[in-house]
């Protein structure tokens, strides 16, 4: 009889896990069908834009450079921010400089030299680094003069046309952020490299222009983009109670009617974590940041009057997608235990069936990245085969991240604090092979690591029991599984 409970317990999560992914996958497909419509018909050619051959529309932009210890790539940073085409009249640039090594002398240096070329640009200061890079956003907005505030973290390289592309959006009043799309210059580094860019390339296209597109909110990116002043300022300003305080700002500022324009056509270049500890930091930001803000924001989204019901919809789903990790772990994890309830209760064989029909989640998944994957990288079957590759390897990694992600998501969910842990950068092309040298780089082997271990271990188990059982239905499952653990683990040790 207690087996009897536990295995209907073990079921009723298990197919909540599957049931709540498989209506994620359905607002997938959804934002895929509205980033069709748009393809064929751009909103953003239709806005109005300010007209630069008239210097009195031309206004005044201030630059924010936030650091942190970045002596591998401020100088390339600050390089192409010294190229960017604007009147210099009408351009102010802030170093925000948090750094706590030798780089900050490096970096002043760099300053100063610009500064003598006649490009207005200063090296700021604070004694502490109170709120991260929230707090120095914040910091150097007291004193920044521009109307519009743009943004580039270090790993950036702003292509020389870029403010010329984005400013004159904000011609509209009701326009708060223009944000463009990332690019990535050592996307084929490694499969670690191609699988972030292959994610990035899904939220950056499907999400945020399936998104925009009905006027449902999306966020600024934390980098690539632009603030009007006033609205900051309108939507309470940075905070730094969340790891993401661009998805916090951002969502404030859209419930106070602020507009976001997304460019998809303009990609601004950067740099991927090239190795699992830099990724796996990133990783636990972005995840735990988002429950923060679901936390922090999702009643108001509720509670708001003046938002469509589709756009709430919308709103609490972007909110929640770090959330899918943890219904993936919770699945994965029972996918075990339900191979052996299913063999030892026949009578349950309907509900099996049932569960099998949910297999479509992965083919709506597989239709919405494809689309996205062949209008950067473009159509044919040679395309098409190497898509096929790379989303199965992406899907498997991305479950070997779901151990980590989940706990990161919980600890956001309940409320636990950490502290803001940088992304080291490398700049992989000036460094080539000593890229390891790099003095940032975590040598220590995350706490997960071992759990990770065991999972790999559990699911070579459950790939066992296929064969025990005469029942492979979950086999390829539990080897995409073991492939993604196995990855996580053994990259693991290599990057320490």
């Amino acid at each position: 009889m207690t087996y009897l409970i536990l295995s209907y317990i073990t079921l009723f999560f298990y197919s909540l896990s599957i049931i709540l992914i498989f209506f994620y996958s359905l607002a997938q497909f959804n934002l895929l069908l509205n980033y069709l419509k748009n393809k064929k018909k751009n909103i953003n050619e239709s806005r109005e834009k300010f007209d630069f051959t008239k210097e009195s529309e031309i206004p005044y932009v201030t630059i924010q450079l936030p650091i942190f210890n970045e002596k591998y790539v401020v100088e390339r940073l600050l390089k192409s921010i010294s190229l960017l085409d604007y009147p210099k009249n009408k351009l102010e640039i802030q170093v925000l400089d948090d750094s706590t090594d030798d780089s900050v002398i490096q970096t002043k240096k760099f300053v100063e030299d610009y500064a003598k070329t006649g490009l207005n640009i200063q090296h700021i200061r604070r004694q502490n680094r109170v709120g991260y890079k929230a707090g120095a956003l914040k910091e150097g907005l007291k004193i920044a003069k521009g109307e519009f505030i743009v943004i580039f973290d270090a790993d950036f390289i702003p292509k020389q046309d870029w403010l010329l592309k984005t400013i004159p959006y904000f011609k509209n009043e009701k326009v708060g952020v223009v944000q463009t799309r990332w690019g990535h210059i050592n996307r084929d580094f490694s499969i670690l490299t191609k699988i972030q860019a292959f994610a990035l390339d899904a939220h950056f296209t499907l999400e945020q222009v399936g998104r925009n597109s009905k006027q449902h909110f999306i966020n600024f990116n934390g980098t690539a983009g632009a603030w009007r002043k006033t609205c900051i300022i309108d939507a309470g300003n940075w905070q730094s109670d969340t790891l993401t305080e661009d998805l916090d700002l951002s969502y404030r500022a859209q419930l106070k009617k602020w507009e976001f324009v997304y460019l998809e056509e303009i990609e601004t270049p950067a740099e991927l974590p090239a190795v699992l500890s830099a990724a796996r930091s990133q990783q636990f930001r972005w995840n735990k940041g988002g429950a923060e803000n679901f936390r922090k924001i999702s009643q108001k989204v509720i509670a708001a009057h003046n938002i469509k019901l589709k756009t709430k919809f919308h709103g609490l789903l972007h909110l929640l997608n770090s959330s899918m990790f943890l219904c993936i772990f919770t699945m994965s994890v029972l996918s075990v235990p339900a191979l052996f309830i299913k063999n030892h209760y026949p009578q349950l064989n309907v509900f099996f069936n049932i569960m099998a029909f949910f297999v479509i989640t992965s083919i709506l998944f597989f239709i919405c990245y494809w689309y996205t994957f062949k209008n950067l990288r473009g159509g044919g079957l040679k395309s098409f085969l190497k898509y096929v590759s790379l989303f199965f390897t992406f899907y498997s990694i991305a479950m070997g991240f779901s151990f980590q992600n989940s706990i990161a998501v919980l600890e956001g969910l309940f409320g636990k604090k950490s502290e803001f842990v940088r992304t080291p950068k490398f700049n992989i092309e000036a460094l080539k092979d000593k890229w390891r040298e790099n003095v940032y780089l975590s040598k220590a082997i995350s706490k997960n690591t071992i759990v990770e271990g065991l999972l790999m271990c559990y699911f070579l188990f459950g790939m066992y029991s296929a064969f025990v059982l005469d029942d492979f239905g979950l086999f390829p499952f539990h080897l995409m599984l073991l492939i993604g653990y196995g990855y996580v683990f053994i990259k693991s040790f290599k990057s320490a």
